[in-house]
């Protein structure tokens, strides 16, 4: 897989708010990196976070895929506000996606926020953490299926917490690893319900290797 962010950072595709998903221009991208800038001279980032990111940004293609790059930073709402990005919330808030007969994906380099919901009604949604930025300690799902269905793909070192439930459905969790059993390993909280539904965990190496100073921030 490879580690240029790609095009598919965004809100759900049922979600009737557009704007997200519009082609950026090269001034945005620079509004975006000054945010960055900003950060690692205020001592917010680290300078391998700051690359990190930064590569981000030039990678971006569409306004949704800056969003969740910069949400976390100070001058984020004022930048992204021209988007109106539906599935971006201030910081401390949960994100929530809904997927109404179609899908959500989140996939490539981005940043996991460390309170989201994902509710699929007769759809589904796909969550690949293999290359995104995870939260430092741990980060919460929670997933509300009604004739649907939730994957989520995650690296060897993290920890998965089943707390949900399935009512005629089910919920598959992996055994742990020696890397997410350290004590020090990330986690991923699941709580929720499904019904007639599923929630699908699978645990994948990942395809190529970052330094691993990169794979965290600060929740």
């Amino acid at each position: 897989m490879s580690s240029r962010l790609p095009d598919n950072s965004r809100v759900s595709p049922e979600n009737p708010n557009e704007i997200s998903r519009l082609r950026i221009s090269d001034a945005d991208r620079d509004r975006a990196a000054s945010l960055l800038s900003n950060a690692l001279a205020e001592g917010r980032l680290t300078p391998a976070e700051h690359s990190e990111r930064l590569d981000a940004i030039y990678a971006a293609k569409v306004a949704g895929d800056i969003a969740p790059i910069v949400s976390d930073l100070p001058g984020a709402s004022a930048a992204i506000a021209a988007y109106d990005v539906g599935a971006v919330e201030p910081r401390g808030k949960r994100w929530r996606l809904v997927a109404l007969l179609g899908g959500i994906t989140r996939k490539g380099r981005w940043q996991v926020p460390t309170d989201m919901e994902a509710i699929t009604v007769i759809g589904g949604a796909e969550f690949d953490l293999r290359q995104a930025i995870l939260p430092r300690g741990e980060a919460r799902m929670r997933t509300i299926c009604f004739l649907g269905g939730v994957e989520i793909t995650v690296p060897p070192e993290v920890h998965v917490i089943d707390d949900g439930w399935a009512i005629v459905g089910g919920r598959e969790i992996p055994p742990d690893t020696p890397e997410s059993s350290r004590p020090d390993a990330p986690v991923l909280r699941l709580t929720g319900i499904t019904i007639l539904g599923g929630v699908s965990v699978k645990r994948r190496a990942r395809d190529f290797e970052a330094p691993s100073q990169n794979r965290q921030l600060e929740g």
